[in-house]
Order: structure tokens, then C-alpha cells, then sequence
């Protein structure tokens, strides 16, 4: 899928982009200057002044992280997340691949502060590994970098997962809390964030605090960068009507409008018409600023189903590592399977959703949840329908983008099947039996971490009855 770029008033972290397709050490520096170096308390000082907050999802203020860091020891480790696991983003690949120098900057800025010993780069997809790689060649830096190239799982971007992943680790979100700032990287103090967030950083050091703010809200000063509908990347001043960015880019707001992409919260037709690009701003009509991603559902297609397929991505995509996602994601799809069905209701989607919420290993089950309570609000008359005549005769087209099922799916042999229930025994997160002891198998996609027993399920099936179907 090509990716289109586009400005909203006068570009900043997309300078350039007009002209060149990657902007190499001298163009880079054509457009942004020299980034001065400076002092960690200057550095501290200068982002407090617009409130910079880190623009990966979580907005948290940067001048505490640089804080905390700091207080933590000596030794530090910058960590850039280029990770981009959640399919509907695409604004930190666009800049990796086409203005690297910007985020390298805004990392070397940084690093010179803390005193970093190291600058560690996690990048999914070869194009921005390559294009990373081509511009570290191309600088000088006190501080030696080295880039990790990453799997591309929704998890990837997980904080604990990518420091994981420095640390030559299972890639997984590492099951407790573990804050960077205090052990991170070699167990060393680390300064994680992601990749625009140091674009930005670059920009602010750039232009100044004053100029910096001269663009956006005086709550949420500078632009921002948005992905739309998966295919758009926009920079816009924060403040800018939600309905400018759709007529600027011809995109409908359909039937709805997901907001800060698959852990976020969907907004109606009206409500996204009234919107303003900010955290306040979408939050005041029950949105989500996020990670900057909005993504219209388009007229014509079962919304329900559409985010059906969401839930089954979500619950395939966890590191399965606690109950939560063992277990209760996996419930949540069989829930929603049932209510696209007509049976069953919203309250045990509700109910299923609510044992997992705040016990999981990571925040994954809580995004998930958020996503389908959303879903089950916005979407209400279609659910309605559905309950009544069992569909709403409307198509699932996969508007909603998710990657393909790389492990496949299970199916039965009915004129092998006996009944025998061994498989609901060995895989209850896929199969559970009906009334007369029959497997009901999940159209779902098989989480990674199912692996093993997936394959011992087709293997203790006495009657050779359960297979798996390609992908």
C-alpha cells in the first residue's frame, strides 16, 4: 500500500517531503539546520515550556522521563521505538524512511544531555531498517547507535517488549512492570519514546520554544502527525477541525470514525464533524488522540463483523503469557461471534470483556476491551439488528485492515468426528464442546503462542478428525 504525505498549513516535521522522496545528511540540513546541543537542564527547561508530551499513544510529559532518567544513574541508553505494530499507523515509517536525520537528531539531542552511553534504534520493515542504517552512515555521533530490527506483531511496540528486544529477548511485553527509566537496556537507565516523538524534540530544539508554539493550541502547542484511513500520513497544527483533515484527504467519515487505532474508541458521524485534532479535543467527544491514527468505516459494510475481525487480530496478536489473554480474549471473540449471530446479547461481551480488565501482564487486554466496549456503543442499532434477524445483511469486506493469518485456522472432519472431546481438553482457548459434546471451533486466527498446542491437539485426536486449513 503506497503512503501519501500532506500538509495542513505550513509542514514542519515533513519540510522537505515536497521536494525529496528521503532527505539525505545535506538536505536534512538544508531544511532544519544544525541541532544545537544542549545541557540536560536546558533541555528539560525548553521542552516544559510547550509541555512536549511523547506521541506514541500514552502523551507522557518528556521532561519527566528526561528527569527520571537522569535521577536513575549514570550510564544511560536512548531507545527510539520505530516499532509501528498496529496496522492502521504509518506515520513513524514514513519518517524513518523518509526523514531519518530528523528522529537520529532528535535522539543524538538527547543522548548528549543524559550523557547516554549508547542510542539503540527498534525498526520494523526493511525500508526504514535500510534507510536508518544509510543515514547513521552518514553522521558523526559521540554516542555509537545500533539499530534492532523487529518483528511486525501489534505487541512490537509494547515498551517492555522492545526493551526485550534490545536485550536480545523473547520480543514479548516482559509480564511485571518494569519502568525503563530506572532498568531499561542492558539494565541500564533508559529514555524510550517514539520515533516522532524525537522528530519533534529535533523540530522544538530547531525552531525554538516560542516559534515552536506559534502553530497549535495554547494547551497543545505544535503539529501533529495523523494516519488516515491507513494510507494517509497528515502533519497538522493541533486545534485543526477533524472535518478539515477528512475534505483535505476526500475521505468520508462513513459510519463511523476509530480514533487512536485498535485500543482506542470509536466516534460517530456528528460527533467526528465536531472534533478537533488534540488530546482534549477528541477526548471532549469521546475519542483518542493516541498514536495519531483515525480510521472511517465506510458505508455498506456490517460494522459488527468489522470489528469482529478487529477482536479476533487483537486476542490471535497477545503474547499469552497471562489469563487474560489465554483465556478471556479468546472469550471475548466467542461473545462477539455469538452476538453477529443473534445470540447471546451485549452483556456477555460486556461481562467477558470485564474479567480480564487490569489483570493482564500488560496493558493489551485493557486496549482490547476498550476497543470492543466502544464498539458495542457506536455500533448499538446494527447490534440491534442482528439480535433480531440473526444478520444485517451487510458484507464484511475487511475495511479494517489487519495482516494475514500466518499460522491458519482449525477445522473438523465431520465424517471422522466422534465426539470424543480430547480437543476442547488440550485447546479450551479455541475449542469448546456443545450440548452433545461436539467441538465448536473459533474462525479465528491461532495466536503464535498456541503453537504447541495446537499441534498436540491434531495430534491426540483419536479419530483424526481435527486438521489445520491453510491460512
Amino acid at each position: 500500500m503506497s503512503l501519501t504525505f500532506t500538509a495542513i498549513g505550513a509542514p514542519r516535521i515533513g519540510a522537505g517531503f515536497d521536494r525529496f522522496p528521503r532527505l539525505g545528511l545535506g538536505q536534512h540540513r538544508a531544511m532544519h539546520g544544525k541541532i544545537p546541543e544542549m545541557g540536560l537542564g536546558d533541555l528539560i527547561e525548553l521542552v516544559e515550556r510547550v509541555d512536549l508530551r511523547g506521541r506514541g499513544g500514552a502523551a507522557f510529559p518528556v521532561g519527566r522521563k528526561l528527569a527520571a532518567t537522569s535521577k536513575s544513574g549514570p550510564g544511560a541508553v536512548v531507545l527510539v521505538n520505530g516499532a509501528e505494530g498496529e496496522p492502521g499507523s504509518a506515520k513513524d515509517a514514513l519518517l524513518l524512511t523518509r526523514a531519518p536525520h530528523l528522529v537520529l537528531d532528535g535522539a543524538q539531542l538527547v543522548a548528549t544531555a543524559l550523557k547516554a552511553s549508547e542510542i539503540v534504534i527498534g525498526i520494523e520493515g526493511a525500508a526504514g531498517l535500510e534507510s536508518v542504517q544509510e543515514a547513521i552512515a552518514e553522521r558523526e555521533a559521540p554516542q555509537p547507535f545500533r539499530v534492532v530490527p523487529l518483528l511486525e506483531r501489534f505487541i512490537s511496540g509494547e515498551g517492555g517488549a522492545l526493551v526485550r528486544a534490545a536485550n536480545g529477548e523473547d520480543p514479548i511485553p516482559p509480564g511485571r512492570k518494569l519502568r525503563a527509566a530506572v532498568s531499561g537496556v542492558d539494565g541500564l537507565p533508559t529514555l524510550l519514546s517514539n520515533a516522532e516523538t524525537f522528530a519533534q524534540l529535533a523540530v522544538l530544539a530547531s525552531l525554538g520554544a516560542e516559534l515552536y508554539a506559534s502553530a497549535g493550541t495554547d494547551e497543545e502547542p505544535g503539529t501533529v502527525l495523523l494516519t488516515v484511513a491507513a494510507e494517509h500520513v497528515v502533519e497538522v497544527p493541533t486545534g485543526t477541525p477533524l472535518a478539515d483533515v477528512f475534505a483535505a484527504l476526500g475521505v468520508s467519515t462513513g459510519q463511523g470514525v476509530l480514533t487512536g487505532g485498535y485500543h482506542g474508541s470509536w466516534l460517530s458521524p456528528d460527533a467526528a464533524q465536531v472534533a478537533r485534532v488534540s488530546r482534549s479535543g477528541l477526548e471532549a467527544v469521546g475519542g483518542s488522540l493516541g498514536a495519531g491514527i483515525l480510521l472511517p468505516l465506510a458505508e455498506g459494510v456490517c460494522p459488527l463483523g468489522e470489528s469482529l475481525r478487529v477482536a479476533s487480530y487483537l486476542a490471535a496478536q497477545s503474547a499469552g503469557q497471562c489469563g487474560p489473554c489465554r483465556l478471556g480474549l479468546p472469550e471475548v471473540v466467542r461473545t462477539l461471534s455469538d452476538l453477529m449471530d443473534g445470540l447471546g446479547g451485549v452483556t456477555p461481551v460486556r461481562r467477558a470483556v470485564g474479567i480480564g480488565r487490569g489483570r493482564g501482564a500488560c496493558k493489551h487486554p485493557d486496549g482490547t476491551a476498550a476497543f470492543v466496549l466502544s464498539a458495542m456503543t457506536a455500533f448499538a442499532e446494527d447490534i440491534a439488528i442482528h439480535a433480531e434477524f440473526g444478520s444485517c445483511n451487510r458484507p464484511v469486506r475487511g475495511l479494517l485492515h489487519v495482516p494475514g493469518d500466518e499460522n491458519g485456522r482449525l477445522e473438523v472432519d465431520w465424517a471422522r468426528c466422534a465426539g470424543h472431546g480430547v480437543c476442547a481438553y488440550v485447546l479450551p482457548e479455541v475449542i469448546r464442546l456443545d450440548r452433545n459434546g461436539y467441538p465448536v471451533v473459533s474462525n479465528n486466527p491461532l495466536p503464535t503462542w498456541l503453537e504447541r498446542d495446537v499441534r498436540k491437539a491434531v495430534a491426540m485426536c483419536p479419530a483424526l478428525a481435527l486438521r489445520r486449513s491453510p491460512r
